[in-house]
């Protein structure tokens, strides 16, 4: 009866466990390649320095409507752009959008208002094909006009052997209790 018992429950605990081993063992499905991302201009996905110059000009400008095809073609499919902020209380929250999301939040914002953003220092670190950039940057609503708004974007990127590519941009803009460090400014 005890061999019967021992028996049945190796049994269930293979059967159990089966499917957690197989799915550990299977290898995992290539990312999907971006084939329906517009064309890129080759100027702004052959170097780190360009994509990040391109992301900040293409959602820059007066009022008005942006080049949403030449941001989306910075974009990797499925690459994920995250602002972060504080609430009245003090907890930080963050919402995951698409670069789709993201037009449909911004857009209205930007036909109504001038939003020229630009980075104020950069720091990169990379190595063979992924690259991590800690961009500051300031925001203002025309050229010239003292900064709304600093933050930091947290910019990872990808190289697949043909240009790079942004896999998420995740971002928190300062407020008065937690201004950007010195550090970060490029000073």
């Amino acid at each position: 009866m005890k061999h019967l018992l021992r028996l049945l429950l190796s049994f269930c605990l293979v059967t159990a466990i089966t499917p957690f081993v197989m799915v550990a063992q299977t290898p995992s499905a290539p990312a999907q390649k971006p084939e329906a991302s517009p064309q890129a201009k080759g100027g702004d996905v052959d170097s780190i320095e360009h994509i990040v110059g391109a992301l900040y000009a293409g959602i820059s400008g007066p009022a008005g409507p942006r080049d949403w095809d030449r941001v989306r073609s910075l974009f990797y499919t499925g690459a994920r752009l995250i602002p972060s902020h504080r609430d009245q209380n003090g907890k930080v929250t963050a919402t995951n959008l698409s670069i789709e999301e993201y037009i449909t939040r911004s857009q209205p914002f930007l036909e109504k208002e001038g939003f020229f953003e630009a980075a104020v220092a950069n720091r990169v670190e990379s190595w063979d094909h992924l690259a991590h950039v800690w961009s500051t940057y300031e925001s203002r609503h025309a050229k010239g006009d003292e900064p709304f708004a600093r933050g930091i974007n947290s910019i990872e990127l990808m190289n697949d052997g043909n240009r790079w590519w942004i896999i998420t941009v995740y971002w928190e803009g300062e407020d008065k209790a937690h201004p950007l460090p010195e550090k970060y400014l490029g000073k």
